[in-house]
């Protein structure tokens, strides 16, 4: 009877379901679920690289579980993380080769799939020139899977017209370590967050981005100060002890004038900059133009809070600023990134424990296709355009000189540019969805429309597959091995726990193939080639010498120890933890750090009569980029299951919207409808925050296509915009900005500083 009741109510009374066994490994787990083994792997979503092992149950991935001895994340994840198994099995998995017949996607063999795809690759080349081929990669494939396939389009296809979808999200942080520093790499570690004594977070939201680093937080002993410089009252600013709700893309002006306000007060260290620097008189006559009340007016800062951020750099042993998107994806993002690498080097807080300027990359391997995956360099951070470089490389991999590309070809947004011209004719999409994920919507479909052929390489339906020619079916992480490379240049072990589902092939596997339907590619670019560990091997003879050193790294020592921070060699055999300390020096010709003279500029597309609102945009723990992996696993969609406006209070009263109401978006590209209201504080008048995941309301329908010229990296966090409620469908009234007065005197006092008697105009921007 009891049992009647309870299955009347809906109870489930199956105790077997819910019955626990102890696991040697990790304790009580679930029974019905209790693994056969377990294996040793590194998470395959962002950048924070958190060591972890798949639980195997008859052949099926059933668990995640953090793995408790690993450096990072110390046995801990996030939501997408633990529920990361739940992606392999997916119901959004591509499980064969397709060729589109008939206006439909039907099921292929490999051999139709390669010999289709290479002979309109031969065609175009023959006809339009090899360049007429064109790739976008991604940052999630293994460092093997990058570097075979980076050296057959490059030097297999010859085609330098080559990018990643790294640029969406990491270029400005790229262009700016190489212009300051002689070469790209991450300078610190997790570790300098535990040892910091003043942190500053520069629109880098890690609460909901890489949240696992807050553990590290947590362990610094120092209490140390963490300062959160951001335009959002963010998830990370609420955790600060210090929010400094800085005017939308003023970081540049701000960085200049807290390098004015050092060299004011005498508070640079002039034995470092003598000994490792260059640019350091022009770079203080050039920032005459950017006194506290200047940066003041530009940014919304106070003099007196600019006074104490510059304070900061010289009254505490370690300071360590870290940033993201926030600085990266602008127009002004290599030069950000830059000016905030100037304020270390002024104050010398670069190359110790605790200090440095630190970019957290976003992809799990963005990293690693950086080291060696021919996009922003040769492979071990060799520059394009370095004949020596060249020719060393070539002659480690045993290849003609001639064929090594010159000079970087076509970044993301060029190749997009380049087929709307007619210039490029196909075009090969690897492990990426730029239909959710690249800027300005409508325009980017009307110009895929103008291809010959577009060919897509994932292990998902994504929507660019969608209206694919070609889609080539991928194995998914934990169905491949190789090595992944976090954010602190720590090189990650992955190793394959199940067989790839259906008739999917490992991304180094279809390169590999794919290269024999081209006359002696295969052969030269991989002889005898059989497994990853073959392009490892190349990579560690490739790096050698270089930054990125590999040649101490071996898969056995990468288990052992959790993972290896590059450089790491005969003479760094556990690798490190640094770079630029006394006993490594910058990448420059002279060995220097570049002090850079750099201008900050107004907002590429400002707000207007008709567009008088700021859009933001950005991600949620609980999603993954475009969605591709993550919208099919059911916890993760209960969490975040659609897009969301955050709107300042005083808006929404305005336009008469509550929590839960539905709202209208639009730009000068586009339009985007019933988008769910959430009112919060987190946003200042006149700005809205939209998460960029959902092919529902795609926010990149509305975003601008501006570029910072250096890196390439797309302006997703400036778009003016309207909003339009059903009570006041004309939305917003255009606010005119606060103009100053003219200032004909400053002084500036402050408890612990000289006075400073200064004379200055102030024009209001």
């Amino acid at each position: 009877m009891i049992g009647i009741i309870k299955e009347f109510l809906g109870f489930d009374i199956q105790e077997k379901k819910y019955a626990l066994s102890h696991d040697p490994q990790f304790g009580m787990i679930s029974d019905e679920k209790k693994p056969d083994k377990w294996v040793f792997s590194t998470c395959g979503y962002c950048g924070v690289g958190c060591g972890l092992y798949i639980g195997v149950k008859n052949g099926k991935a059933v668990y995640t579980k953090g793995n408790p001895k690993h450096d990072v994340n110390m046995g801990t994840l996030c939501p997408k993380g633990l529920s990361e198994h739940e992606l392999i099995n997916s119901k959004e998995r591509v499980t064969s080769p397709l060729i589109r017949r008939a206006g439909t996607l039907r099921a292929a063999s490999w051999e139709d799939s390669f010999s289709k795809v290479s002979s309109e690759f031969i065609r175009i080349a023959k006809e339009h020139g090899e360049k007429a081929v064109g790739v976008l990669s991604t940052g999630q494939l293994l460092t093997e899977e990058f570097y075979a396939l980076g050296k057959f389009i490059q030097l297999g296809l010859k085609t330098n017209n080559y990018d990643g979808n790294t640029t969406l999200c990491m270029a400005s942080a790229v262009m700016g370590y190489k212009q300051s520093l002689g070469s790209d790499g991450p300078v610190g570690s997790y570790e300098d967050f535990e040892k910091a004594n003043t942190i500053f977070l520069i629109g880098a939201n890690i609460a909901d981005n890489h949240p696992i680093l807050k553990l590290h937080l947590a362990k610094n002993k120092n209490k140390p100060k963490i300062i959160v410089i951001d335009p959002r009252s963010s998830k990370t600013a609420q955790m600060a002890t210090t929010f400094v709700p800085i005017k939308p893309r003023t970081d540049l002006a701000l960085y200049n004038g807290l390098a004015y306000i050092v060299m004011e007060q005498g508070w640079e260290d002039e034995g470092y900059i003598k000994a490792n620097t260059n640019g350091y008189k022009e770079l203080k006559k050039h920032l005459q133009d950017y006194s506290p009340q200047e940066v003041a007016n530009i940014t919304g800062i106070d003099v007196k809070t600019l006074y104490e951020l510059a304070r900061e750099f010289i009254s505490q042993d370690s300071v360590l600023s870290a940033w993201t998107m926030g600085v990266n994806q602008s127009f002004m993002g290599t030069d950000t990134v830059s000016a905030i690498i100037n304020l270390h080097l002024l104050t010398g807080q670069i190359g110790r424990e605790g200090a440095g300027p630190f970019s957290i990359t976003g992809q799990c391997n963005a990293m690693g296709t950086r080291e060696f995956g021919f996009t922003s360099s040769l492979p071990g951070y060799r520059n394009f355009g370095d004949t020596e470089a060249l020719k060393e490389y070539a002659q480690k991999v045993n290849v003609p000189p001639e064929i090594v590309p010159t000079d970087r070809g076509y970044k993301y947004a060029e190749i997009i540019d380049a087929i709307d011209r007619g210039e490029i004719k196909a075009l090969w999409i690897v492990a990426t969805n730029p239909l959710v994920s690249f800027v300005n919507q409508n325009k980017l479909r009307a110009t895929l429309a103008k291809l010959d052929l577009l060919v897509v390489q994932d292990a998902f339906m994504s929507d660019t597959a969608e209206i694919a020619d070609v889609v080539f079916s991928a194995a998914t992480w934990g169905e491949k091995e190789g090595v992944y490379t976090n954010s602190e240049r720590r090189c990650n072990r992955a190793n394959k726990a199940v067989e790839p589902l259906g008739d999917t092939k490992s991304d180094f596997d279809i390169v590999l193939e794919f290269s024999k339907y081209f006359n002696g590619v295969n052969e030269l670019l991989f002889p005898q080639w059989k497994k990853p560990i073959d392009a490892f091997t190349e990579m560690k003879k490739v790096s050698e010498g270089q930054l990125c050193d590999y040649s101490g790294i071996t898969y056995e020592l990468l288990e052992e120890q959790g993972g290896i921070q590059w450089p790491c060699n005969e003479e760094r055999p556990l690798g490190t933890k640094r770079l630029y300390s006394p006993d490594i020096a910058f990448r420059t010709k002279d060995e220097k750090a570049n002090l850079l003279c750099l201008d900050w500029f107004p907002m590429a597309e400002p707000q207007s009569i008709e567009f008088p609102v700021l859009l933001n945009t950005g991600r949620t723990v609980e999603q993954w980029h475009t969605r591709t992996k993550t919208r099919s696993i059911d916890i993760l969609n209960d969490l975040a299951p659609e897009s969301w406006i955050d709107i300042n209070p005083k808006d929404a009263e305005v336009l008469k919207v509550k929590s839960g109401d539905r709202m209208a978006i639009s730009s000068a590209r586009g339009r985007v409808e019933d988008v769910m209201v959430r009112v919060s504080g987190s946003v200042r008048e006149g700005n809205i925050f939209v998460p960029f995941h959902y092919n529902t309301a795609l926010v990149n329908n509305l975003t601008n296509d501006s570029f910072c010229p250096k890196s390439g990296e797309p302006n997703y966090k400036q778009t003016a915009i309207q909003l339009h409620s059903s009570k006041v469908p004309d939305g917003l009234v255009f606010q005119e900005p606060e103009i100053s007065g003219e200032i004909e005197h400053v002084k500036t006092t402050y408890e612990g500083i000289k006075i400073i008697e200064k004379v200055s105009v102030v024009h209001g921007k």
